[in-house]
Protein backbone atom coordinates (compact mmCIF):
# COMPACT_ATOMS: atom_id res chain seq x y z
CA UNK A 1 0.00 0.00 0.00
CA UNK A 2 0.94 3.31 -0.79
CA UNK A 3 1.81 5.40 2.20
CA UNK A 4 -0.92 8.52 3.14
CA UNK A 5 -2.80 9.50 -0.04
CA UNK A 6 -4.80 12.73 -0.82
CA UNK A 7 -8.21 12.64 -2.63
CA UNK A 8 -9.03 14.80 -5.23
CA UNK A 9 -11.53 12.94 -7.29
CA UNK A 10 -14.63 10.72 -7.14
CA UNK A 11 -12.39 7.97 -8.52
CA UNK A 12 -9.74 8.20 -5.96
CA UNK A 13 -12.39 7.75 -3.38
CA UNK A 14 -13.90 4.60 -5.10
CA UNK A 15 -10.79 3.62 -4.91
CA UNK A 16 -10.66 3.91 -1.08
CA UNK A 17 -13.97 2.01 -1.07
CA UNK A 18 -12.08 -1.34 -2.97
CA UNK A 19 -9.12 -0.84 -0.90
CA UNK A 20 -11.46 -1.28 1.92
CA UNK A 21 -12.41 -4.95 0.87
CA UNK A 22 -8.19 -5.96 1.09
CA UNK A 23 -6.66 -3.82 4.31
CA UNK A 24 -8.51 -1.40 6.65
CA UNK A 25 -8.77 2.13 5.80
CA UNK A 26 -8.85 5.38 7.67
CA UNK A 27 -10.25 9.20 5.82
CA UNK A 28 -9.37 11.86 7.44
CA UNK A 29 -11.23 14.95 6.71
CA UNK A 30 -9.37 18.27 7.76
CA UNK A 31 -9.69 21.95 6.54
CA UNK A 32 -6.36 23.69 5.83
CA UNK A 33 -7.05 26.83 7.64
CA UNK A 34 -8.05 25.64 11.27
CA UNK A 35 -5.92 24.57 14.22
CA UNK A 36 -7.69 21.81 15.95
CA UNK A 37 -7.47 19.91 12.24
CA UNK A 38 -3.72 20.62 12.19
CA UNK A 39 -3.28 19.34 15.50
CA UNK A 40 -5.48 16.14 14.39
CA UNK A 41 -3.90 15.68 12.05
CA UNK A 42 -0.02 15.46 13.18
CA UNK A 43 -2.09 12.84 15.32
CA UNK A 44 -3.47 10.80 12.15
CA UNK A 45 0.37 11.47 10.80
CA UNK A 46 1.94 9.94 13.98
CA UNK A 47 -0.46 6.80 14.49
CA UNK A 48 -0.37 5.78 10.47
CA UNK A 49 3.87 5.96 10.49
CA UNK A 50 5.02 2.56 10.01
CA UNK A 51 1.74 0.71 9.27
CA UNK A 52 1.60 1.14 5.74
CA UNK A 53 1.06 -2.98 5.14
CA UNK A 54 -1.48 -2.90 7.74
CA UNK A 55 -3.33 -0.14 7.17
CA UNK A 56 -4.48 2.36 3.94
CA UNK A 57 -4.58 5.80 4.77
CA UNK A 58 -6.16 8.89 3.18
CA UNK A 59 -6.94 12.46 3.37
CA UNK A 60 -9.02 14.67 1.83
CA UNK A 61 -8.59 18.73 2.39
CA UNK A 62 -12.42 19.70 2.90
CA UNK A 63 -12.35 23.33 0.81
CA UNK A 64 -10.25 22.51 -1.59
CA UNK A 65 -12.08 19.39 -2.33
CA UNK A 66 -15.85 20.02 -1.09
CA UNK A 67 -16.98 17.68 -3.84
CA UNK A 68 -15.07 14.82 -2.58
CA UNK A 69 -15.83 15.59 1.31
CA UNK A 70 -19.37 16.49 0.30
CA UNK A 71 -19.58 12.84 -1.39
CA UNK A 72 -18.43 11.13 1.42
CA UNK A 73 -21.28 12.65 3.49
CA UNK A 74 -23.66 11.49 1.21
CA UNK A 75 -22.43 7.93 0.63
CA UNK A 76 -21.66 7.53 3.95
CA UNK A 77 -24.68 8.99 5.59
CA UNK A 78 -22.57 10.36 8.28
CA UNK A 79 -22.68 14.32 8.97
CA UNK A 80 -19.89 16.05 7.63
CA UNK A 81 -17.58 17.75 10.31
CA UNK A 82 -13.83 18.81 10.12
CA UNK A 83 -11.59 17.33 11.10
CA UNK A 84 -13.11 14.17 10.95
CA UNK A 85 -11.94 10.43 10.52
CA UNK A 86 -13.49 7.21 9.45
CA UNK A 87 -12.61 3.97 9.72
CA UNK A 88 -13.54 1.66 6.46
CA UNK A 89 -13.59 -1.70 6.38
CA UNK A 90 -15.25 -4.06 3.47
CA UNK A 91 -16.76 -0.98 1.96
CA UNK A 92 -18.39 0.19 5.41
CA UNK A 93 -17.27 2.86 8.02
CA UNK A 94 -17.60 1.26 10.85
CA UNK A 95 -16.06 4.21 13.20
CA UNK A 96 -15.66 7.45 12.88
CA UNK A 97 -14.70 10.77 15.67
CA UNK A 98 -14.11 14.07 15.26
CA UNK A 99 -12.45 17.23 16.79
CA UNK A 100 -10.44 16.61 19.82
CA UNK A 101 -11.72 13.15 20.00
CA UNK A 102 -9.23 12.38 16.99
CA UNK A 103 -5.91 10.98 18.99
CA UNK A 104 -3.48 8.36 18.44
CA UNK A 105 -5.32 6.35 21.39
CA UNK A 106 -8.57 6.67 19.72
CA UNK A 107 -6.97 5.50 16.43
CA UNK A 108 -5.20 2.63 18.12
CA UNK A 109 -8.87 1.67 19.49
CA UNK A 110 -10.47 1.89 16.85
CA UNK A 111 -7.71 -0.70 14.64
CA UNK A 112 -7.92 -3.42 17.29
CA UNK A 113 -11.51 -3.03 17.46
CA UNK A 114 -12.40 -3.54 14.09
CA UNK A 115 -9.85 -5.25 12.05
Amino acid sequence: MAPLQELLTSDDLEKVWEESTQHPAFIFKLSTTCPVSADAFDQYHTFIEGKENEIAAFFVKVRETRDVSNQIEEETGIQHQSPQILFVKDREVLWNQSHAEITIENLEDALKTYQ
